[in-house]
This record gives C-alpha cells, structure tokens and sequence, in this order.
C-alpha cells in the first residue's frame, strides 16, 4: 500500500486509463515554455538565479578573479589549459569588453567542435568497433566523428543537427555530408557471431534507435514501454512501437563519402580537364571515320575466316558443374539457378572456399573464374568488403595431383593487385578490382600441359583470400576452357552483325562496324588508343565507404507490437507515430518517416528537446542540470530547482534559432557562470549541493580531457583536428582478452601517438583503460550525463601510466631548456602553466625543496636517474620529472574551478 501511496503522490497514470471527464494535471516537461520577460540593466540568467536565492535569503557570490575565469572558460569550451601567454593578455586587457572578447575567440577555436563534440558523442554512443563477442573493427567510423566536430564548428543549427543525423538520407537531394549524417543510427551494436539470427539483431538495434532518440531528444526513459505501458510517464506500449515504426525501415547501408574535402575538389578539377580530353579526342575520331568507310569489306572477309578458324581449333569455355563449397569458417552458400554461388551468413576478415567440381570433358587447357555483382552484397559485390571488392590470393587446381597454372589475365586489375598475383604462390599478394565494384569480372588461367581428365576423379579449386578486412568473394562462377589458341577478341554483338547479310544491316550495326574497323584502321587506329588509354587514366574519385542509415523502399516492414518486447511473438500492426502527451504529428505524406520525426522533435511547438537539450549545455557548463536527472524529464525524475530559468533558456534557445554557440554565449556572460567556485560554509544548510546556484561549482574534468590538459602542458599535444582514431601506449595484455585475442594494439607513432582523447580508437570489449578508469562510457548505450567518481586507481593512473610519465619526462626537459632561469623562477613558470595562476611563496618553496631533495637522492642514485630522465638521464631531468609529475597530478591542474 505504502508503494502504491508513493506512486500516486509522484503523479504515476495509467496511459490509457485517462477516460471520460477525468482531469490530469499536466507534467510540467509537457507544458509549453514560458518565457518571462526580465528586467532590464541585469542579465535574464541572473535575475532568475538571484529572484531565487533572495527567496532563501542568500546572495549570489562574487565574481571569480580574471585567472580563475580564463581557466574556466579554457576547460569549458576547448578542453585545453589557457597558455600563460594567454592568461597574461586577458589580465593585461583592461576594455570593458574583455571577458566577452575572450569567449568569442574561444568559441571560435578549431578546438570548440572537440570539446563539444565528444559531449555528443557520449549521446550518440560512438566507438570503433562493433560490439558483442567479436566485436569486428569499423574502419570508416571516425567519418562520422569528424562531421560532428565540424558540424559544431561551424554551429550548425541544433534543429538542422537534429534532422540530419536522423534523416538526412530523406531530404531531398541529399549531400554525401547529409548522408553520412546518419551515421548516428549506425552507432548500434552489430553482432558476426556464427549463427546468430539475424533479425533477433536487426529489431535489437531498432530498439536502441528508438530509445536512444527518446533519451537524446525528450529525456524520457521511453524503452521502459518496450514490453508494457510505461509505468509512470504517459507512453503507451502501442506509441512505443509507433516511435519503433520510424527506424524499422530504417536499412543498415553504405555511402561514399569523400575521403577529405580538399581531395574531392582537387578531384573535380582533374576530372573536368580529363573530360575536355575525352571530348576532344572523340570529336577528332568522329571526324576521321569518314576516311575508312571503304576498309570495311575487306575487314570483314578477313574478320569472318578467322572467326571460322576459331570455331574448329580455337579456346571455348564450358560451365563447370559445381558440386560443393566448403569455406574455412562459418560463411554459408547458396546455388542461383545460372550456375553462380553467393555466400552469405558470416563475414570473416579472410576465408578460404574449396570448391569440388566435375566435368565429362577429355582434357581441359584453362580455367575461366567470374566474380559477379549481387544486390545483396556491398557496393553490390562482388566482394564482400564494405566497398564491394575483394582480393583473391591465390587460385589452386587439384586433379589427382596439383595442376600447374599460368598466363594469368583478367579484364580489369586493381593498381597493385595484378592478375598474376592469384598464381604466384605469394598469399599476401593478390588479384583485385576497386574502383570497379558493382561490375562482373573474369579472370582467366592457361593450364601449363593439357590437363587429362579423369571423370571418376573431381576436380577441386582453392581459393585463398587472406588479404583481411572481409576482402573476401560474394558470388562466383566457374568455367573450364578447351582449345589450343586465344580466340579473336571479338564482342558478341559484332559476331552476330557478321552473320547478318550486308544490305539487311541498320544503319547502327552498320555503324557499330565502324568502330570495330576504327580500332585497325590506318587514319584512326591512333586516336582509338588514345582514347583507350585516358579512358584508363580517368581520376579515381578519393572516396570511402561508410555506414549510413537508408529508408527502405522496397519490401517496406510492416511494424507490429511485440508481446512483452519479444520479436518472435508480434501482436497486432502499428503505424508510425509520435506521443500523445505532446505536441501534434504534423506528417508530409500518408506514410510518414524519419524525416517527419526529426521535423516534430524540433518543432518549435515541442515543449521537451529545447528544455531537454539547454539542460545538457548547462550540465557541461556547471556540472550539473537545472534537471539534475537530465536521462528523465517524466515524472519520476527532478523537477528543475529554477523552473522559470529553464523556460527562459528553452525559448532564448529557439530565439537564437537553435544556435549552440550562441546559447553558450549567452550562459558564459552571465554573473552566475562567472562567480567564485569557493566553498561557503555560512551556506552550507540552506544549499549544501548548490542547487540554487549560490556560486559556480568545482569538478574534476573527464577521462579525455586529463589526457589533453596534460599533453598540452607537456607540449606534446597534436592540434590537428579530426582523422582517424589512433593508438596510444597501452599495455598489450588488455588487446590480448578480446575475441580469440584476435585484436592486434599497434601504438601510433609521430604526431598520432600523442593526439586528444577523443581520438583515441575505442573498442568495445576492450576499451582503452586511460579512459575507462576516469569514468568514460562504455558506450553500449546513450550516455547523456557522465557519473564521476573518485578512486586510487585514478592517482595510480595519472601517476604511473605510461602516457602521463612521458608527458612529465618532457615537461621536465621543456623547463630546463628555458635559458637563464633560476630554481624558483622554473617553479614558478611550471606552475603556471599547469594552474594558470602565480604560486604563492610557501607553494614555490616547497615545490623547491621537493626539487632539492630528488636532485640529491638522484644524484646518489644515478641508475634512477637515467630511468626517470628522457634524454641523457641526468639527476636534473629526473628531479624536475619528479617536480612535474606532481604538478600534473594536483587536484587545481585536473579540476575545473
């Protein structure tokens, strides 16, 4: 009863019990903004902040120092310690307007999109691989990393954020950047386990799109209705799955994006130059066929005896009769009705199939192997990697012994992977055919003997494909050939206009003729080749593939509820559809989609996302939310402490047309931002936690920034922004527990070894333990607030950890190549660019006898010394690496005051 009493009290509905003329009082997240008009002469944040503390009888506290401030703003919106360059010029700007100047320059950083993009990034549950027990490595991930950095650089508006990422396949004309946008969908775990079911996969990633849009957008625990009304919030089972209904035709694909901006507009140029030539080239060959039009009977009468000759004595190829595939591993096949095989089911990083076939032939001169097209693979095949190719490593022959192969050919080669690569007995090497994906391909080998055949005897071919990275063959056919000599490179339809009598020929056939004689003629047989060879030298567009998300459009899935959230038990068929609760679903068309849930979650008649997402900017601006549980807004979450604050920012929010930096602007220039973090014990029993904001908060910073701050200090830290993740120093037992210890930790060098933390590759089952061990998410699931806690774990980390000790070791040698400097005056510059601020007196004289004491126990001890020291190992490098490691572990350098 007690229970029951509780859950009234909190305002918990049935979500279809409401009926008849029964009044609910409406959720205050629910209701629409109000936003209030403030007085004028003080900032809106602070009339709010300070309305409320007057009601408390308490005052607001004082402004921090200029030091304190920059810091701040320096950790809040790059992520990056202020150099003392920096902090000088903003103590030395006396302009009224200085601190505002000082935001603007930082909102303008490169580094402003990484900071904040990894705060999105939590939301979006990123990482570099694919999750579950083998946990496959995603290599096209980082793209979708990158557009989210420079998204936020270039303060894209949050409501075109918000549609993009959701749907930016669905607008119309879409960009590459708009589709890969979508990427955010593609964050869900995938599982390549052997024999899994597939679609049980499919609905569970559906699932997590659905519930994480709740989470990200309307702060609402909405996958507690998976299985059940929601047993507090109004969301009914039957909306759970209408909100399910926009993903579920929501395809997992791939899109080719380019690989940098400035390669594709180089790319553009070049092609554009190559299609000139092209067009050149063709007019000249135009031009000089009507100079050859008398060499065609000639042509022809020789043309027609060869073709005679080839019919008696020449190569035929003969489909072989494949009888069985065997793979290495766990990849399945399927026989199409022409013969071809199409694998599917695991993707393996290589494979090996034997392939078991038979013929009736008395003796064989070759082979004919095709690679052909599929819808169902990526690219459309005929390899399975994510671009569509493949690299076949070596093609084998057994028939009662090994059969010896040679003259290998195909009709198209990759640059690097030669035809004669699949028989050179090398199996890194291989024969392969990017950029031309989508396309069949045949490749052709001549036996070195004419191969006798046994017909009680099968014939078994190998083929090898230990490249990596699921660069194996999606669907293939298999040929024998016959004869003692090539045939004429003739193509079928020119054959069949040879067999047509001359005056019954059309003018195309006639035409087509033409060009065949072009290519032997006197006046153009250059021209042809000319062309044949720029054709060939077409500008490779620098493109990757990505995962993306795209509407289904044929076949559409028909959504059903399922009982109790499980797949194999679907009730009755649901249309998509928004909540009840909130605003009107205005759809563009009978059957709406992703894009019309985007248009609705930043309608600005939506009374949630605005308030929902100022309460996230806010959270990373002081540390915690004017909600303080900013994963629920429903009923059994906080109600907001200055509800009327919220309401200003949500409307000040769509004011500034959804832009982020300006929201933060507005934040960072307000009176409440900008007070002291200093404790106030007097305050203590009326605003222990601060909810009431009495004056700014102090927190130590995240897993990533540690890295950075420490990095910058040391002057190791890369500034280059975006790319892929890269590898730093970790101990090699961790790569070693994933799948089959199947991950190989190769830790980057130059400048990628020493880049942010948000770059760092994250896998999944065994992420990297610098970041982990400072709270970072597993990213398994959204994360929208990090918890933080406070462990020996940490300080063993930051002191001991390989990436901190090198950084100390450099930090050390960086201060003693500063010329003419003293001890104290060292201390003191050491200081300051760890805190920013000066060092009091006591504070350089203890950092100074701490030097003194480790010179003179280094100096006793010089095998430590060379230990501890970076370059000659002298007791000065190790002392002052002692001196460094302690200012980088102090609670002032990792805490944001």
């Amino acid at each position: 009863i007690e229970i029951l009493r509780a859950w009234i009290d909190q305002g918990a509905v049935w979500p279809d019990a409401v009926a008849g003329d029964a009044k609910v009082e409406v959720h205050w997240a629910y209701r629409k903004p109000v936003r209030r008009e403030t007085p004028a002469g003080i900032h809106p944040i602070d009339h709010f902040v300070r309305t409320r503390l007057a009601k408390e009888n308490l005052a607001p506290s004082p402004e921090a120092d200029r030091t304190p401030l920059i810091k701040r703003l320096s950790y809040d919106l790059l992520g990056l310690p202020p150099s003392i360059e920096d902090v000088d010029a903003f103590l030395a700007d006396a302009a009224p307007d200085a601190y505002e100047k000082l935001v603007d320059r930082l909102l303008a950083s490169p580094h402003f999109g990484e900071r904040w993009g990894r705060h999105w990034l939590d939301k979006a549950r990123y990482a570099d691989s694919d999750g579950y027990e083998k946990d496959n490595n995603r290599p096209d991930a980082w793209r979708y990393r990158t557009w989210v950095i420079d998204a936020i650089n270039a303060d894209m508006p949050f409501d075109r954020f918000t549609i993009e990422q959701l749907a930016g396949d669905l607008l119309p004309g879409p960009t590459p950047m708009q589709i890969l946008a979508t990427a955010f969908n593609r964050q869900t775990l995938t599982n390549t386990e052997g024999g899994v079911d597939k679609e049980q996969f499919r609905v569970e990633a559906v699932f997590d799109r659905t519930e994480t849009t709740g989470a990200v957008w309307l702060g609402l625990t909405v996958g507690c209705a998976r299985c059940h009304n929601h047993k507090f919030d109004q969301i009914s089972q039957e909306e759970y799955y209408r909100l399910f209904a926009f993903f579920n035709n929501g395809d997992e694909t791939n899109t080719e994006v380019p690989t940098t901006m400035e390669a594709y507009a180089e790319y553009v140029k070049l092609k554009a130059s190559h299609d000139a030539r092209i067009k050149a080239l063709e007019a000249r060959l135009a031009a000089a066929k009507d100079q050859i039009h008398d060499a065609v009977p000639a042509w022809e009468e020789e043309t027609t005896k060869r073709i005679r000759l080839d019919e008696a004595t020449g190569f035929k190829t003969h489909p072989l009769e494949i009888t069985d595939v065997k793979p290495a591993g766990e990849v399945t096949f399927k026989k199409l009705s022409d013969g071809s095989w199409l694998a599917g089911g695991a993707d393996p990083a290589v494979e090996t199939y034997v392939v078991t076939t038979k013929t009736t032939l008395p003796e064989i001169t070759g082979f004919r192997f095709d690679v052909l097209a599929d819808k169902s693979l990526p690219k459309s095949g005929p390899g399975r990697a994510a671009n569509g190719n493949f690299v076949l490593s070596e093609f084998k022959v057994e028939h009662i012994g090994p059969v010896a192969l040679t003259d290998a050919a195909a009709d198209f080669s990759q640059t690097g992977f030669p035809a004669k690569s699949a028989i050179d007995g090398y199996p890194a090497s291989g024969w392969s055919i990017q950029p031309q994906a989508g396309k069949d391909h045949t490749i052709t080998f001549r036996t070195k003997q004419p191969l006798s055949i046994d017909p009680e005897v099968q014939i078994v071919v190998t083929l090898d494909q230990k490249h990596g990275d699921q660069h194996t063959i999606g669907r293939f056919r298999l040929y024998a050939i016959t004869g003692d000599h090539a045939p004429l490179d003739l193509a079928d339809d020119i054959r069949k206009i040879l067999r047509i009598p001359a005056e019954q020929r059309t003018e195309a056939q006639r035409s087509r003729l033409l060009d065949e004689v072009a290519k032997v003629a006197p006046a153009t047989e250059k021209i042809v080749k000319d062309l044949a060879t720029y054709r060939k030298l077409e500008p490779v567009a620098p493109v990757m593939p990505v995962r993306v998300i795209s509407q289904r459009v044929n076949s559409p899935r028909e959504t059903r509820i399922f009982r109790r959230g499980e797949f194999l038990q679907p009730l009755g068929p649901v249309s998509a559809g928004t909540l009840a609760s909130l605003h009107p679903f205005k759809p563009r068309g009978a059957t709406p989609d992703r894009l019309d849930l985007a248009a609705w979650l930043v309608d600005s008649a939506n009374p949630v996302t605005p308030r929902v997402t100022v309460n996230h900017v806010w959270s990373n601006l002081f540390g915690q939310g004017l909600v303080r549980t900013a994963n629920d807004f429903g009923v059994r979450g906080e109600p907001p402490v200055h509800p009327e604050l919220l309401d200003w920012l949500a409307g000040e929010f769509l004011r500034l047309d959804w832009s982020l930096k300006a929201l933060i602007r507005t934040i960072t220039t307000s009176a409440t931002y900008r007070q002291s973090s200093r404790h106030r014990p007097e305050v203590v029993e009326k605003d222990a936690q601060n909810f009431l904001l009495h004056r700014q908060n102090r927190f130590r910073v995240e897993g990533e920034i540690i890295r950075d701050l420490t990095l910058s200090v040391s002057g190791l830290l890369s500034t280059k922004v975006g790319g892929p993740s890269v590898f730093p120093p970790m101990p090699a037992d961790i790569a070693a527990l994933t799948y089959a210890n199947s991950f190989k930790w190769k830790t980057s060098e130059g400048e990628d070894r020493y880049r942010r933390g948000l770059y760092t590759y994250f896998k999944r089952t065994s992420p990297y333990p610098g970041l982990t061990t400072f709270d970072c998410p597993d990213s398994n699931t959204t994360c929208v607030q990090r918890r933080t806690s406070n462990t020996p774990l940490q300080a063993l980390t930051a002191l001991n950890n390989e990436v901190f000790s090198e950084a100390a070791r450099y930090f050390a040698r960086w201060l003693l190549d500063q010329q003419g400097a003293g001890d104290r005056e060292l201390v003191t510059l050491a200081f300051r660019k760890t805190t920013a601020r000066a060092p009091t007196a006591d504070e350089v004289l203890r950092l100074t006898q701490l030097l003194n004491r480790s010179l003179d126990w280094y100096r006793d001890n010089l095998a430590e010394a060379k230990r501890a020291g970076i370059k000659a190992g002298t007791p000065e490098e190790a002392a002052w690496t002692t001196v460094a490691r302690v200012l980088l572990n102090l609670d002032e350098f990792l805490t944001r005051e």
